[in-house]
Order: structure tokens, then C-alpha cells, then sequence
């Protein structure tokens, strides 16, 4: 493709200069005075439509701006604005027209100061059958359907290598893998697809030395891409690593526990005689190293309650642990049938208790004048538990949880403006494996 000469040519509308950047390839161009829509082709610019009155738009890139994008050198030759409505409201985005006489055209969209990158592709997706929402798929890469919409063109400036009119009507439907996405325009004559890149507003300005900073985008785009999402997913996979860990460790802890009982005996109790109702036990040994202690009481009480005073005493060192532990079953039934309350049983555990000859304090108390209630104490050392594997994973689990609910609160954000406002998930495609086509 050759370089194309610049021609310097008239408005035959209102005089004013018009250059045609882009030679013969201009089918159309645009006077930026009068904003008649002149046949390139024709060598005195013939009138295809003129609109006088119109509200000019000023595009965020002028017109003739070049600059170095993608590794190459463009110039912005047009620009048209297209609107959508949706329940009765206008939508507008803006499109930017890049030239480079060796290279083609190219394209910069800019809806609420997102930009994206678009080039038109030579071959369409393929369709995915029985999916919603409807899918495609080009180069191995899925995109899900977001929207599908009648884009009308408002506004038009500078030259077009078609036959561009204000008023131009096409069906578009945007389908999406952020940060990519493909978009298919359908006219009457022809469907037209391009693949476009989410691109940062900064490399935008940075390309055309734009001067101050980038309006700062507003809301989520449709492409574009969720910068926590890869955290949120290293976290996730890190977080799989250490809970096999911690299961690996739970179990082989487990396996090695001895679960060893060092006293088990039977009582009676007779309220309100509490005086009487002291028991203290013959002295027996807790040997291994220091673990804990499971202390389980089971009773007969019914209807009622028992509240136990214990105590662990070292007898060689007179140290004692001393705790209280309450038992209470209650049943019945009512309107809606028979119930129960309670438990006549209760487990506790006390922690790290060292080898020694230990002998248990035991001092029930009850309701005055209640039944006489029989219990059996047992104490077992070193019994696994599995509370503090459940408060490891919790701890574990808490940032990838944060992190997902982040990522799956902006895919709800992105997905409600589209067609299928449920089909938000976090697993919606990043793009990791798109091909970048410049076809």
C-alpha cells in the first residue's frame, strides 16, 4: 500500500479548507466547519448531506493528531459518534478513525472514558450452541454475549473509507472475554466483525502526547478487566495449598493422638444436702507428655438440672484446675407436638495439663429438694480436636473470600447493564489465552 498524496480541497458548502489525509482511500469526508458529509470521490466534493444547526462534539483526540500506537505511527482521520437507547434512554459512544498508509485502519472507541482497541477481522467467530448466554468462540478463546443493541449515527467528522451518513442505522452485538471482546455490525448489506482490547486511558494520551491527565473512567465497562481478579486467584490457589497442608497435618496429629482414659467413676447425688454431696477421688496418674484433657459427664437428670463444681488437683504439687459444668434436660409436649431442651450429657476439654498423679474434686449442686441424679465422670488425655483445624481454615479462607466477593461484586456491576444482567460469575474469561488479531 502506498503512502497517499494530501489533498488540499474546498467545501463546495461554505468554503472552508478540507484536506483528505487519507487519498483515494476517503469515500466520504466530513467539512469541520458546516459538517457536510462531501463524496471524496468526487473531484468538486459533491453535497451528500448537510446538517445546518447541528451540535458540533468535540472529540478528545482532535483530528490530525499522530502518534505512535502499538508500535506504529497513525493519524486520527475521523470521528462519528453513535447512540443506542435503552427503555427509552440514549446511550452514545465515540469512535475514533486511525490511519497509517502502510498498515490499514484501525480503531479507538471511548464510552464513559473507557477506551478500547479495535481492528476489523477477516474471519468470524464460530457460534456455541445450547449455551446462555449466547456464546463465540475465535482462536480457542470463548466470549460470552453482552449485549445487542440498534446503534444510530449522530454525529460524523472528518473522512471515512465508506459511505458514512448521520442517521446510519446497524444492529451491534458485543460479546465479551475481558479484556478483549468482538463485536459484529449488521446492516442490510453486510455483517462486519472486529476484536477489540480494553487499553488504559494513560497509553491513549501517552500515544498522541496528549497534554493534561485522561478523564478518569466512570463505572465498569463492559471488557474491562478486573485488576483484583488475579490476586483474588493466586489467593485462592494458595489458600488450596495450605488447607491440604492443614488437613495432612489434622490427620496425621490424629493418628498419633492416644486418646488414653485415666478416669472414669460413677456418683450419686441427693440435693439439697450439698455438704454431703463433696466427693473427692482416689489419686490416679496422667503419664505421656502434656496434652489435654477431655472431661465428659453423663447423666440421668430429667426435667431438671446439675451444675458441677470440679476441680483437677496435682497432688504432688497441690495445683489445681478448677471449672464448673452444667447439665440440663428438659421434655414435653405442646400444640405442635413433643420436644426436648438440653442434654443430659456434657464434654469439655482443659488444655495442657503435664504428666502427674492427679486426683478430681467433684461438687454438684441441683434444684432443692429435686430428684437424686446418678452421673458418671470420665477424663481422657491427648483426644484430637478438630476445633482448632476449623479456625486454621477459617483464618486461611478469609482473604480469598474477601477477594471473591470483590471480584464476583464487579462482575454483578458489569453484567447488570447488559441483556443477561444474571449472568454475572467470577469466572468470566480474563483473556488469558486471546490471540491478538490485526488482520
Amino acid at each position: 500500500m502506498n503512502a497517499p498524496d494530501i489533498r488540499a480541497l474546498t467545501c463546495p458548502k461554505c468554503g472552508a479548507a478540507i484536506s483528505l489525509r487519507t487519498g483515494a482511500q476517503a469515500q466520504v469526508v466530513v467539512c469541520d466547519h458546516c459538517l457536510s458529509v462531501l463524496d471524496a470521490q468526487d473531484p468538486n466534493l459533491k453535497v451528500l448531506q448537510h446538517f445546518a444547526g447541528v451540535l458540533k462534539v468535540k472529540p478528545l483526540i482532535p483530528l490530525g493528531s499522530k502518534g505512535n500506537f502499538k508500535g506504529d505511527p497513525y493519524e486520527v482521520v475521523g470521528f462519528q459518534v453513535r447512540t443506542i437507547k435503552v427503555d427509552g434512554s440514549p446511550y452514545s459512544w465515540r469512535e475514533y478513525l486511525l490511519w497509517n498508509p502502510y498498515k490499514g485502519y484501525r480503531y479507538l472507541s471511548e464510552y464513559d472514558y473507557h477506551w478500547n482497541d479495535i481492528t476489523v477481522i477477516k474471519t468470524p467467530p464460530q457460534r456455541v450452541a445450547g449455551v446462555d448466554p449466547p456464546a463465540v468462540v475465535l482462536h480457542g478463546e470463548t466470549f460470552k454475549h453482552f449485549q445487542t443493541a440498534s446503534a444510530t449515527t449522530t454525529f460524523v467528522l472528518g473522512e471515512f473509507p465508506w459511505e458514512v451518513r448521520v442517521g446510519d442505522v446497524a444492529e451491534v452485538s458485543d460479546y465479551v472475554a475481558p479484556p478483549n471482546m468482538l463485536s459484529s455490525e449488521k446492516t442490510n448489506d453486510e455483517t462486519t466483525w472486529s476484536y477489540g482490547t480494553y487499553t488504559p486511558p494513560k497509553q491513549i494520551w501517552a500515544a498522541f502526547g496528549l497534554t493534561g491527565s485522561p478523564p478518569e473512567p466512570s463505572g465498569v465497562f463492559e471488557n474491562q478487566p478486573d485488576d483484583a481478579m488475579p490476586a483474588a486467584r493466586a489467593q485462592w490457589k494458595l489458600f488450596g495449598v495450605f488447607a491440604v497442608v492443614l488437613l495432612a497435618l489434622y490427620i496425621g496429629l490424629s493418628s498419633m493422638a492416644r486418646e488414653k482414659t485415666v478416669f472414669a467413676k460413677s456418683f450419686r447425688f441427693d440435693p439439697p444436702g450439698a455438704d454431703s454431696s463433696a466427693y473427692a477421688s482416689e489419686i490416679f496418674p496422667i503419664d505421656g507428655g502434656t496434652s489435654n484433657v477431655q472431661v465428659t459427664i453423663q447423666s440421668d437428670v430429667s426435667n431438671s438440672w446439675a451444675f458441677f463444681d470440679l476441680a483437677l488437683i496435682n497432688d504432688e504439687t497441690g495445683k489445681a484446675v478448677d471449672f464448673g459444668r452444667e447439665v440440663s434436660y428438659y421434655y414435653g409436649s405442646d400444640e405442635d407436638g413433643p420436644w426436648t431442651e438440653g442434654s443430659q450429657d456434657d464434654i469439655s476439654y482443659l488444655p495442657s495439663i503435664p504428666p502427674g498423679r492427679y486426683y478430681l474434686r467433684v461438687q454438684p449442686e441441683g434444684p432443692a429438694n429435686g430428684p437424686s441424679t446418678h452421673f458418671t465422670i470420665s477424663l481422657k488425655r491427648d483426644v484430637p480436636r478438630a476445633s482448632w483445624f476449623w479456625l486454621a481454615l477459617f483464618l486461611l479462607i478469609a482473604a480469598p473470600l474477601g477477594s471473591g466477593f470483590a471480584a464476583w461484586a464487579f462482575e454483578s456491576q458489569r453484567w447488570k447493564e447488559s441483556d443477561h444482567p444474571l449472568a454475572a460469575s467470577v469466572g468470566t474469561g480474563d483473556g488469558s489465552d486471546s490471540s491478538d488479531d490485526d488482520s
